[in-house]
């Protein structure tokens, strides 16, 4: 499964079980490196998929208040 594949909720998950390990000190040092940059990648993937979300809400309250103002203007 790639990164654009994984479900924020995994992916969020997965960022949460790598700071735990970060913070008990229970990550090996030789994957460090790598536990980190993976934490790094889920979180340009959720800010991504936030970011998306909000644009969409964004043009679906957009929509609905230019459905507003139409029924408006036919009322008026």
């Amino acid at each position: 499964m790639t990164g654009t594949e994984l479900p924020y909720a995994d992916a969020l998950a997965e960022l949460e079980q790598i700071l735990d390990e970060l913070e008990a000190g229970t990550a090996d040092v030789d994957a460090l490196t790598a536990r980190v940059a993976r934490a790094a990648e889920l979180i340009a993937l959720c800010r991504e998929r936030i970011g998306a979300a909000r644009l969409e809400i964004e043009q679906i309250v957009a929509g609905l208040e230019g459905e507003a103002t139409q029924a408006g203007d036919a009322s008026g």
